[in-house]
């Protein structure tokens, strides 16, 4: 939560910026249209740093396909139930290359979840 905060006083910066970089000569509609436009890039960038928190945040992590349940590595790989058994099947595994070498997936499978597992030792 404080993060959000930090990012929002941060992002608000630029406004504050605008405002006092405003000369004198400018008209009050010149100001207000710059400070519209500033306000309307600011409530964009928060927006993006929002999702990008929540992206971070509810990314799946990797799983241990040496440790992690059939269920765990079937709803996080998204993956088949028989995928997963098979995974399971074919412990223990050296590194995650084994998956392909010990022909559990396919390397278009493997392509698709790579990111997804790991092996701890």
């Amino acid at each position: 939560m404080r993060w959000i905060a930090f990012l929002l006083v941060l992002s608000l910066a630029p406004l504050f910026t605008a405002c006092t970089s405003c000369s004198q000569q400018q008209s009050p509609d010149q100001i207000r249209r710059e400070t519209a436009d500033a306000t309307s890039k600011i409530k964009q960038d928060t927006v993006a740093v929002a999702q990008g928190l929540k992206d971070g945040v509810t990314k799946p992590r990797a799983v241990d396909i040496n440790t992690a349940s059939q269920s765990d590595i079937a709803s996080t790989l998204g993956v088949s139930d028989e995928v997963a058994g098979k995974i399971v099947a074919a412990r223990p595994y050296d590194n995650v290359d084994q998956l392909v070498t010990k022909r559990v997936v396919n390397q278009a499978e493997f392509d698709q979840i790579k990111d997804k597992v790991t092996v701890k030792k």
